[in-house]
């Protein structure tokens, strides 16, 4: 049975009130990965504009990411200047046509992206008993 998309948007409208602030992070990595999958399947058809769209969609969740952290310890000051060098990589990928530039944002997303996960395992694992899963 096909859901409506109604459905389908009240669906991830809950989804996203229920999310502890840890599963929104997750969520903003894996939208971050996605937009970097289009951008790259851009790129490889030389499609201008839709690798400039999607380019500047995980640019902005990095900015958001950025305006969230929390940086009066070390480790979230070491965080800031690798989301910095995550944004460099996004704009010289944007700007120069860059494969290796893409490549290397999208390695640095899905290091803090699979850790983050395991976090988010950890915490429900805590609050709810060994079956949380993320």
């Amino acid at each position: 049975m096909a859901i409506s998309n109604l459905q389908a948007a009240a669906y991830k409208q809950n989804t996203l009130n229920t999310a502890s602030p840890g599963e929104l992070t997750l969520m903003l990595y894996n939208g971050c990965l996605k937009f970097i999958k289009l951008s790259k399947t851009a790129m490889e058809k030389n499609d201008i504009e839709m690798r400039n769209v999607n380019i500047n969609k995980a640019q902005d969740i990095i900015r958001e990411l950025m305006v969230t952290l929390e940086t009066t310890t070390d480790l979230g000051k070491n965080m800031m200047r690798m989301y910095d060098f995550i944004l460099s990589r996004l704009v010289d990928a944007n700007i120069k046509n860059d494969m290796k530039a893409l490549d290397d944002a999208e390695q640095f997303v899905t290091d803090f992206r699979d850790t983050w996960k395991q976090v988010v395992q950890l915490d429900r694992q805590k609050r709810h008993g060994a079956g949380g899963q993320a």
